[in-house]
């Protein structure tokens, strides 16, 4: 099976606007992710997804310069992206990967496709999200191309189609949900926050780059978890966020997020 990996990404991000550009180990975090999302082996390309916003020139161009394969479709349904992407390469599969992992375990990555590949005939859709088990910012989701397009024809919820995945696992009784977890037994999606939102995020980012990159650019999970440990300082950096994510806006509509996955923020 033909699997492709899509990154989507764009500038006008809402709680921090260009922060995929913005740098880390002497390029842009979006470069870097990809970087990160190449050392992974169980796929046959990455593709990142962008707009046709005049805003994300910027992004495939710079895509364009380092050979990253790019594709540029609508501003807000990321599904139709997904989608879109994923016929344009004659993908068996598509593997949702958001832009604002820039710490994300390409062994996890590697885990999770082939937990999917083992199990395909018993799962119409896998990922290691539903329930979490990994510390945020490792989110993947693999998406046969029969169920986006589904998908793609059925969703018709804004939040379905933002998010693109929502209308497959929150629907159990059409599709049926694999998911990969920690094989550590732990649970640190609620207590550990890798991924990129707010400022606070970037400062935590930057500074496990700059830490751990120049001695070994395969850094994983258990270099950062051994950092921090050492060094509690730097998980206090966007602690106040742990937790945080969209869900939160969601909970009434959505019939299998629990409360528990979830938390607001205020000052």
């Amino acid at each position: 099976m033909k699997i492709i990996i899509v990154v989507q990404a764009r500038m006008n991000s809402t709680r921090l606007p260009g922060k995929v550009l913005l740098p880390v180990a002497g390029k842009s975090l979006l470069l870097r992710q990809v970087e990160r999302i190449s050392f992974a082996t169980q796929h046959d390309g990455i593709v990142v997804a962008t707009t046709t916003d005049v805003s994300d020139n910027i992004i495939a161009g710079m895509c364009e310069i380092e050979g990253i394969s790019v594709f540029r479709g609508h501003p807000f349904d990321l599904l139709d992206r997904h989608y879109r992407v994923g016929k344009l390469y004659n993908a068996d599969v598509v593997v949702k990967i958001p832009s604002d992992c820039p710490l994300i375990d390409p062994k996890i990555i590697d885990k999770v496709i082939t937990y999917y590949k083992n199990h395909y005939r018993e799962y119409d859709f896998v990922s290691n999200l539903h329930p979490p088990t990994y510390p945020d910012g490792n989110d993947i989701e693999v998406i046969p191309i029969r169920v986006l397009e589904y998908a793609h024809k059925n969703a018709t919820k804004q939040y379905e189609r933002e998010h693109t995945t929502p209308f497959i696992w929150d629907n159990p009784e059409i599709f049926r949900i694999g998911n990969c977890t920690w094989e550590t037994g732990y649970n640190y999606s609620m207590s550990h926050r890798w991924t990129l939102d707010y400022d606070e995020d970037y400062h935590f980012v930057r500074e496990i780059y700059r830490r751990l990159y120049p001695k070994n650019p395969h850094f994983n999970i258990y270099d950062i978890l051994t950092l921090i440990d050492e060094k509690p300082e730097i998980a206090d950096l966007n602690r106040k966020y742990a937790g945080v994510n969209w869900y939160g806006k969601h909970l009434r509509e959505l019939k299998n997020i629990p409360a528990s996955q979830t938390r607001t923020y205020s000052e």
